[in-house]
């Protein structure tokens, strides 16, 4: 069968990049998907992504995806991030308290063509490389390197046993015991003792709670943290705890007792990330009897990206099929991920952080970055093994490099893409077209 696959669509017909002459403006897909969001934060997003083409890169998962429809694809569709650039990728607790390395965004999942994953993923690595100052050869060998990663490590996960290939994670300690930069060595190792030195909960409770309240109550940072008075007027608290009881009700049994012991106390809006800026997102604050803190983040689920363009979703409810898709591709999830129905909004819930772990991309020199990306690339063939044929997609990719250099023509040529996109957004922006709210 992946004879037949490859001659109906060659490895080397993946690659390359060249806008169709009837491309669509970038902006206009920029502000096409600004509808519905808070129209107060809408330049707060502006302005992330106009701060280099790395960022807007970030932001610009519903661009790729209409360029992404335009290439050639296999027709083999799977559980697919959706948004899969090198920052989705990092390190946390697992609920038996081990840290993992793995995909940590999930807002754009659905079942759609695998190769746009790896394709977004390298492609990024290459935005990166260039942000970083590294030189043309390095970007492209950066991003060849994570494409071959990402064939190996699938083989490999074709000759698992299914139920080995299931539990098979990344240990983020291992990763980093093994570094050859003693530097980011060191920077990772003291990343992970800040990281579990609390419980996240309780360095957040003193970071982001009003000292000596009683109860406690979230402190405002406006414009990217502050308390929505216009949702307390217009959703009543009795309509604030249906859609936490809906959240509970999507946890598993044992998880409801654990969350029955903490009483919600305050909730606030909380601005994240770049591609999320302007849709509905918070924090609430739980207190336990005893006084231990939880914080829950909840996040607006909007249609994903992808969908226009691979059908709808299996799932109704866009919250319940992040959650879904997160459950498939990661290794393990937070014990605390469900998700709720507010009066005109779907969202999902997690914990704020659980020793949470970020690359710290701008610091990396050329080897830590390619070792990154192969990193990277390994955890996407391992979320993709979960819900995909790896024995057809490793047929199929074979052992040559064809689809490494296939993977990395169009990673170079779509960074460039990205750069005169980039470009488009700062033209309007200064033309008026769009407004940019500088924040730090």
């Amino acid at each position: 069968m992946a004879r037949v696959l490859r001659e109906k669509v060659s490895r080397k017909s993946l690659g390359g990049w060249k806008a169709p002459k009837n491309r669509f403006d970038p902006v206009d897909v920029l502000i096409e998907t600004s509808k519905g969001r808070v129209p107060a934060l809408v330049p707060i997003r502006n302005a992330r992504m106009m701060a280099s083409p790395f960022a807007f890169y970030r932001g610009a998962a519903a661009i790729m995806a209409g360029d992404l429809a335009t290439t050639v694809s296999t027709g083999i569709h799977l559980q697919i991030c959706g948004d899969c650039h090198l920052v989705n990728f990092g390190g946390f607790a697992t609920p038996e308290r081990k840290l993992v390395f793995d995909i940590n965004d999930f807002d754009e999942t659905t079942i759609g063509p695998w190769e746009w994953d790896v394709k977004r993923l390298c492609a990024s690595l290459v935005v990166a490389a260039q942000s970083n100052g590294f030189d043309a050869d390095d970007a492209k060998e950066i991003a060849w390197a994570a494409a071959d990663a990402y064939r190996e490590n699938l083989a490999g996960y074709a000759e698992m046993p299914l139920l080995d290939a299931w539990y098979d994670h990344i240990d983020l300690q291992d990763i980093i015991d093994r570094m050859q930069d003693e530097d980011l060595k060191k920077l990772s190792n003291k990343s992970v003792r800040k990281a579990v030195e609390y419980t996240a909960h309780t360095k957040e409770f003193i970071k982001l709670t009003v000292a000596g309240g009683s109860p406690p109550r979230i402190h405002d940072e406006p414009p990217l943290i502050y308390h929505d008075e216009d949702l307390r007027n217009h959703v009543s608290l009795e309509e604030r705890q249906l859609a936490f009881d809906h959240y509970r009700d999507t946890l598993q049994p044992e998880r409801r007792v654990l969350l029955d012991r903490f009483d919600p106390v305050d909730m606030a809006v909380k601005v994240v990330g770049v591609g999320s800026v302007g849709t509905y997102c918070g924090i609430i604050l739980l207190v336990s009897g005893n006084g231990d803190p939880l914080f829950l983040q909840f996040k607006e689920a909007r249609q994903s990206v992808i969908e226009p363009f691979v059908g709808t979703s299996l799932y109704k409810h866009q919250g319940q099929r992040v959650v879904a898709g997160q459950r498939l591709m990661q290794s393990a999830s937070d014990m605390f991920l469900g998700w709720t129905q507010g009066p005109q909004r779907q969202f999902y819930v997690r914990q704020l952080r659980d020793a949470k772990v970020s690359p710290q991309v701008e610091v990396m020199r050329v080897p830590n970055l390619r070792r990154y990306g192969r990193l990277c690339a390994h955890a996407l063939a391992r979320a993709h093994a979960r819900s995909g044929d790896a024995v057809l997609l490793s047929a199929y990719l074979g052992k040559s490099d064809a689809f490494a250099d296939a993977i990395t023509s169009f990673s170079v040529a779509y960074a460039q893409q990205n750069e005169r996109d980039h470009a488009a957004l700062v033209k309007a922006v200064r033309a008026g077209r769009l407004e940019a709210a500088t924040l730090g």
